[in-house]
């Protein structure tokens, strides 16, 4: 923690509820509030009054965390233990990848975390199956108007009745990607394009990391060229698309895959784990990550760190800026929780004000609640600002199909391999045709 301050605040990252009245924590959300009903029924930073508890005690429950994030949340729920001292806990916390959450609360939600975090595409499948619960009605208040509306609005779904209903607790305002890069290797004005971050990677025998293969990342490609997702059609499965000029898509996927064959040797697809790991060896001078990864990524370069927005890239002499997807990060509340009042406590307290802002210290994570957002570790932070301007230029990582990642993922495959044509328009045609398609009709 001390080493993440230090470094943000010494200027390395320069450029970038209960709200009801009674003890009700029925799974509704309830009709307005404000900040002042909230403050009234008792919460002060995301503390609430023991009677929202009921009658639970010896309370058991399980929470799920990233990696990253594993040791701070105990961390976290140890001081959680420590406010409800009159209590009795045993929570244990488990690390669990945000982007599995959904499909081991499926598997079995009876015996899956009580807590846990998920990024916003999975909530819809979450909602459909019925394993998640909504937000505390007493809670809905004071959570909508301590975090920022976007967020607020992603974690808002329909429920049976048709009524908007919030269904998870926002916890991060920056599940996007950005360009990282050791600025001994990559200048500022380099990593504005594409192409000058990967001559300067070349001049200095560095790689440029990019998951082609991974259709979080990959969308990119087709994103660039206009063709972008619009949420679910009507029947709430297939995968809707922006209308798109095809021949411009081809053109930029094409413009892509000439520009990955001209720097071979630098341009190389892997895992973004390989970024950081690539920055500590030295055999990394730039890469597209995240901010889960921002801690390490600062270890591993100190004050050679560089962060910006994703760069252009040059199609038939127009600039165009790369387009990736974004998204935000919840805790939600597994329905089948034994301890659903102590469930939904713990799940508003780890997504509060105070333990928002550690996780920002310590981890580099963007905060979806809006003082936290105010904060100069997020004003002044390279990687949060560029996060944010990146998502001017993304598509909103929600409403999902699950049958998008894998087609796209095969598209960068395809237009990355060392036998791929970047010449032959029609090959260029039919793979997003075929990507298009595979995702749509596998819906």
């Amino acid at each position: 923690m001390k080493k993440i301050l230090a470094i943000l605040m010494a200027g390395v990252l320069t450029a970038t509820a209960f709200a009801g009245c009674g003890g009700d924590t029925s799974n509704s959300n309830s009709d307005s509030g404000s900040s002042q009903s909230s403050q009234a029924a008792g919460i002060d930073s995301a503390v609430v009054d023991y009677k929202y508890f009921g009658d639970e005690d010896n309370i058991k429950l399980k929470v799920w965390a990233p990696d990253a994030a594993v040791n701070l949340i105990k961390q976290q729920i140890e001081e959680f233990k420590k406010v409800y001292s009159e209590k009795t806990f045993d929570i244990t916390v488990i690390a669990q990848g945000e982007s599995d959450a959904a499909t081991q609360m499926l598997n079995d939600a009876s015996v899956a975390a009580d807590v846990f975090g998920l990024p916003s595409d999975q909530l819809n499948k979450l909602v459909d199956a019925g394993v998640i619960a909504p937000v505390a009605k007493s809670f809905v208040d004071y959570v909508t108007t301590t975090n920022s509306e976007d967020t607020v609005k992603a974690g808002t779904l329909k429920n049976a009745d048709g009524e908007d209903t919030l269904y998870a607790y926002p916890e991060t305002n920056d599940n996007g990607y950005y360009l990282v890069y050791d600025n001994t290797v990559v200048t500022a004005e380099d990593a504005k394009t594409l192409e000058g971050t990967l001559e300067a990677c070349k001049k200095a025998n560095k790689k440029f990391i990019f998951d082609a293969g991974d259709g979080f990342y990959a969308c990119t490609f087709a994103f660039t060229g206009g063709v972008k997702i619009d949420g679910l059609e009507d029947d709430g499965i297939t995968q809707k698309f922006v209308d798109y000029d095809e021949d411009e898509a081809v053109k930029t996927l094409q413009a892509f895959a000439r520009l990955i064959k001209e720097y071979k040797g630098t341009f190389t697809s892997l895992n973004v784990k390989n970024v950081a790991s690539g920055f500590a060896n030295g055999t990394c001078g730039a890469g597209v990550d995240g901010s889960w990864d921002t801690a390490v990524n600062m270890e591993s370069l100190g004050d050679k760190f560089g962060a910006a927005k994703l760069p252009t890239i040059n199609v038939d002499g127009e600039d165009k800026q790369l387009v990736s997807m974004f998204g935000y990060k919840y805790i939600g509340v597994n329905g089948s929780s034994q301890y659903p009042a102590a469930a939904q406590i713990l799940a508003l307290y780890l997504a509060g004000e105070d333990c928002q802002k550690q996780r920002t210290e310590e981890l580099g994570w963007g905060p979806s609640n809006l003082n936290v957002q105010k904060d100069p570790l997020v004003t002044e932070s390279a990687v949060l600002n560029a996060i944010k301007d990146q998502s001017l230029n993304s598509c909103t990582q929600v409403n999902i199909a699950s049958t998008f990642w894998t087609p796209m993922g095969n598209l960068g495959n395809k237009i990355v391999a060392d036998e791929w044509d970047p010449e032959d328009t029609e090959a260029t045609k039919k793979l997003l045709q075929d990507t298009i398609t595979n995702i749509r009709d596998e819906g």
